[in-house]
């Protein structure tokens, strides 16, 4: 089975809720963050809305949005 392309949309008409749709994340250049993969860093570089720059302390990873691994510390 595949995973539908784009997510199903809400009648108004619908007796159900609409779905909350989560808040993007922010960040800062000179944030310190945790990574799933990479562990923690800091942001030393930000595109926006498109990638930031976070050093690792071994290397530097170009993240892309929507950042859903990295949290804020």
């Amino acid at each position: 089975m595949t995973k539908p392309s784009a997510p199903r949309r809400h009648l108004s008409t619908s007796p159900f809720k609409a779905p909350i749709v989560p808040p993007a994340k922010q960040f800062g250049l000179g944030d310190r963050v945790s990574h799933d993969q990479y562990g923690l860093g800091r942001i030393v570089d930000v595109e926006d809305g498109i990638a930031m720059l976070v050093d690792f302390g071994s290397r530097q990873v170009r993240i892309v949005s929507p950042y859903s691994r990295m949290n804020k510390l």
